[in-house]
């Protein structure tokens, strides 16, 4: 009688195989940028992300991180009074995130939208030439401090503003510095 080796690779579904992230699913979007800045703060590489529909109940966000660390994360955040609702790994098409920042370039122009929020610059003079989207009452108030400022002169949206969209607006404002610089 033959003794044989047993691979396991072939015993995993594709779904099990590819299994390296998940979701951590909070009740309320304030208390993601407060865990964002907490687990940034630890050195954890995580990604602020819309959830996936099912997970939605309207201005929404989610962490998405490395499974590998859902037990160092999950105690921190217990730790620190910020327990997520759901862990969720992503392993179906169906659970992956929504995509929370696109980028489209319209040649002289570049708009970035986040969540709901976008803001336009024109990329040779790096002036906010629009601020748009969002439903908070912040966002009138953030569009007339920051428009028609350049970049590295106009407000941080996360300073001047107080809500998700603020919150939104900022993330569009740093992945504009990234491509264009400020």
């Amino acid at each position: 009688m033959k003794w044989f080796k047993r691979d396991k690779k072939k015993d995993k579904s594709p779904e099990q195989e590819s299994v390296t992230r998940g979701l951590l699913i909070f009740a309320h979007p304030t208390t993601v940028i407060s865990v964002e800045e907490v687990l940034k703060d630890e050195g954890y590489e995580i990604r602020v992300v819309s959830p996936p529909t099912q997970y939605r109940t309207g201005c929404d966000l989610c962490v998405e991180f490395s499974l590998a660390d859902e037990a160092a994360i999950t105690e921190l955040l217990n730790g620190v009074g910020m327990a997520p609702l759901d862990v969720v790994p992503i392993t179906t098409k169906g659970m992956e995130p929504l995509q929370f920042v696109r980028k489209k370039d319209f040649g002289q122009y570049l708009m970035v939208r986040a969540a709901n929020m976008k803001m336009t610059v024109d990329k040779k003079t790096k002036i906010i030439v629009n601020i748009s989207g969002g439903g908070c009452p912040d966002v009138p108030h953030l569009a007339t401090e920051m428009i028609g400022k350049r970049l590295r002169d106009a407000p941080n949206p996360g300073e001047v503003g107080f809500s998700l969209c603020a919150y939104s607006l900022n993330t569009a404002r740093e992945e504009i510095i990234k491509m264009i610089g400020d």
